[in-house]
């Protein structure tokens, strides 16, 4: 008997049996999907981690204002400490070493207007290389410049979402906005940003695409800022030329503002390289965790295959010795029976990976949840569930090999 013909026995026999050839298959068919759906998930959230941390910049420092309570408030003031300033930013330049770049931020929460409609923002006083140092990718116009910044003009770049919502289709360049009582140009359109659905540190979860970025000279003479916190700025962020010195670079700048504001710890610092590094870790024991529950399932649906496959030695018996009495050798009657748990195992396969892919899109589209799906996870389940076909229909197959054709032709 030869390879062509055992395919074609196992295909006859599934169609044969179609519903008990089904159920032997579920525990594949699930535990395939359930392999491509769950790394899916965990390489969407892997993506998204990265691609929030990425808009934190990962070789920068961010330092920010602490949120405090009145009575830290008045604690933090008697000791003379007036938050972070613009003065703490060039301190911080001067004195730390491996730092290229620094930014200033200072922000505050209202309403932005056009015509007859209006939508809230957060509208961010940034110096002029904050937008670069931060990743953030011009749409259209152009970004807050050197000369936006010396000369105070006010202008202004705007969030995707808030150029959707005053603007439609229009292109909003060179249109004037109204944030309370001043008119700003816009000059500029930022790119859709990753969310920031989650709190880090002092950096508080805000749609990132609602914002409003304009030059920080001018943010300061022109805005009322009486609900801001302590300082002068809310964040100043640093960049450093080395990521293997961030932790020693935010050491420094810890003892450097410490000296500035006597003291006080009213700002917290963040390292996003930091986070995303243990997040990275977070994510590959979850996704760890994820694979080997698959991984259970696919056992389960060896077993399931295993089961079958020994009442049907037991089922075809008569069979079996029949075949061995007209010549069949043993190598021949294992390698029928393998090849027939490797076929509910190869088809079993297929219907998981088309389920898998189909669950991941599903998840995708109709909720939050990010997905991504990579070839190697497809290759990893597919592989897996022949490997359980060949493995647990070994034993069945041995089993009926083993079998004495006399014996056998007698079985009733």
């Amino acid at each position: 008997m030869n390879y062509s013909e055992n395919i074609r026995l196992a295909i006859s026999g599934l169609f044969e049996h179609k519903i008990r050839s089904f159920l032997t298959m579920l525990g594949i068919i699930f535990g395939v999907a359930s392999v491509i759906a769950m790394l899916s998930i965990g390489e969407g959230a892997k993506r998204e981690a990265i691609a929030k941390y990425q808009d934190l910049g990962v070789n920068n420092v961010i330092i920010r204002e602490k949120k405090l309570s009145e009575q830290e408030l008045e604690e933090v003031r008697a000791k003379f400490s007036q938050g972070l300033s613009l003065k703490d930013a060039e301190s911080i330049l001067e004195i730390v070493p491996g730092i290229t770049k620094i930014a200033s931020q200072a922000e505050i929460s209202t309403e932005v207007k056009y015509t007859d409609k209006s939508v809230k923002s957060t509208i961010i006083g940034v110096s002029a290389n904050f937008l670069g140092m931060m990743n953030y990718k011009l749409g259209r116009g152009e970004m807050i410049s050197d000369n936006h910044y010396r000369q105070r003009l006010k202008v202004c770049v705007l969030g995707i979402g808030v150029s959707n919502t005053l603007f439609g289709y229009d292109d909003p360049i060179g249109k004037m906005i109204k944030v309370e009582d001043q008119w700003l140009e816009v000059i500029g359109v930022l790119e859709s940003k990753a969310l920031f659905t989650e709190t880090v540190g002092e950096l508080a979860a805000r749609d990132l695409n609602t914002d409003v970025y304009v030059p920080l000279s001018m943010f300061l003479n022109r805005f009322n800022r009486e609900n801001a916190l302590i300082g002068q700025i809310q964040q100043i962020t640093a960049q450093v030329d080395n990521s293997n010195k961030l932790v020693e670079a935010s050491a420094l700048i810890d003892e450097v503002l410490k000296r500035h504001h006597f003291n006080n710890v009213d700002y917290n610092i963040v390292i996003p390289y930091e986070l995303l590094k243990q997040e990275e870790k977070e994510r590959q024991i979850y996704n760890f965790l994820l694979g080997a529950i698959a991984a259970i399932s696919l056992l389960v649906g060896g077993i399931g295959i295993m089961n079958i496959m020994l009442a049907t030695v037991m089922e075809r018996t008569r069979e079996i010795g029949t075949r061995r009495a007209i010549g069949a050798r043993k190598s021949d009657i294992m390698s029928q029976f393998v090849t027939e748990a490797v076929a509910i195992s190869i088809v079993g396969g297929i219907i998981g990976v088309v389920l898998g892919v189909g669950l991941s899109l599903f998840v995708s589209l109709f909720t939050d949840v990010s997905t991504y799906i990579r070839i190697y996870s497809i290759l990893i389940a597919f592989t897996f569930s022949v490997i359980v076909g060949i493995s647990f229909g070994y034993l069945p197959a041995k089993n009926a090999a083993n079998l004495n054709p006399v014996d056998s032709m007698r079985y009733e």
